[in-house]
């Protein structure tokens, strides 16, 4: 079975972007004397899937800008809205948590989750999230959009893998086994 990972950049402060959707503040801070052996690599990440699932405001901050463009993958959109289409591009504007159930159970390589905070927040509800990439960058934005806005069930995850590159530090959960 497929997994859904939800793989993002955060602030300190919890921002997955600014107030008007910028990402320019994603980076290191120029120091390689922490960094550990291991290290992720986003590209590498990027091959182990075929799907990309984001919300109408990622996807117009992101895809329609030309900053992210996911060209080899399907995007599928959580819409309300009519917003520009691309070919590789389709809109959900039902059920998201359904519509990603039922792409898990096909064949295929993993679902990756870009974003927002509202898109997230159902899936989380929903118990379909599996990994949680969450890459901490030394920066705090003071304002911004935010990833949880704390409307969510709980979920306790197991800490896998900590991995850290020019003063980021990559967390990557799993969901903790029920016994």
């Amino acid at each position: 079975m497929r997994k859904v990972v939800l793989n993002l950049a955060i602030s300190l402060d919890g921002y997955i972007c600014d107030n008007d959707g910028g990402f320019d503040w994603i980076g290191g801070h120029g120091d390689s004397n922490l960094d550990t052996i291991e290290t992720d690599n986003f590209d590498t990440f990027l091959e182990s899937v075929d799907t990309v699932v984001m919300g109408s405001i990622a996807y117009e901050d992101c895809v329609l800008t030309g900053l992210a463009t996911f060209d080899d993958k399907q995007i599928i959109v959580a819409t309300t809205r009519k917003l520009e289409s691309r070919k590789n591009v389709r809109f959900i504007n039902k059920d998201i948590s359904s519509e990603i159930l039922k792409l898990k159970n096909q064949e295929g390589k993993d679902l990756f989750i870009f974003g927002g905070a509202g898109l997230v927040e159902n899936l989380m509800n929903a118990d379909i999230i599996d990994k949680f990439i969450v890459g901490i960058i030394p920066t705090l934005l003071g304002k911004g959009r935010s990833l949880f806005k704390g409307t969510y069930n709980e979920i306790k995850l197991h800490l896998d893998r900590i991995t850290v590159s020019d003063g980021i530090t990559i967390l990557t959960y799993s969901k903790r086994k029920q016994t």
